[in-house]
């Protein structure tokens, strides 16, 4: 399988001490198997801090790999993957919450952190909280967040 990482930095080999906490799934590095996100990703964070350039990675790993790993797949938007995420958004510790080697599932809207706050002050439910943060199209994303799982990537 194919993954793209974009990014406005260069990444000379990927350090997870790098994470950044709030993150959908928590900490760890992120893919996607749709190198159209992975440029957009990139785009975005050059014009988030405006220094770098866009840069997107391709890495191969091998599905069956991945069989020795523990991982969590959410195969559609669901309350349970909604609840996973408002859990790790809220997280703004260094100490992951869970402990999946990786975690596979939808991407969330950009505008979660409004949406968390709304069902934080009981302005929605976990069901429409649910429905707003969905993508407008389903689009996945993978995080690895163990140094066990990191290395079964191989740049291309």
């Amino acid at each position: 399988m194919i993954l793209y990482h974009g990014t406005n930095a260069e990444i000379l080999q990927i350090d997870l001490a790098q994470s950044r906490v709030g993150k959908d799934f928590g900490l760890g590095f992120y893919l996607t198997p749709d190198r159209n996100v992975a440029q957009r990703q990139a785009e975005r964070k050059f014009a988030q801090y405006g220094e770098g350039e866009t840069r997107v990675y391709e890495y191969s790993v091998a599905d069956s790999s991945l069989k020795d790993l523990k991982v969590l797949r959410f195969d559609e938007y669901s309350l349970e993957w909604s609840r996973f995420i408002l859990q790790n958004r809220k997280n703004r510790t260094h100490t992951q919450l869970h402990d999946y080697d990786i975690v596979i599932g939808p991407i969330a809207d950009d505008v979660i952190g409004y949406q968390i706050r709304r069902v934080e002050e009981g302005i929605i439910t976990e069901q429409q909280f649910l429905e707003e943060i969905k993508f407008h199209s389903v689009t996945i994303q993978y995080m690895f967040a163990t140094q066990k799982a990191i290395n079964l990537l191989q740049k291309l």
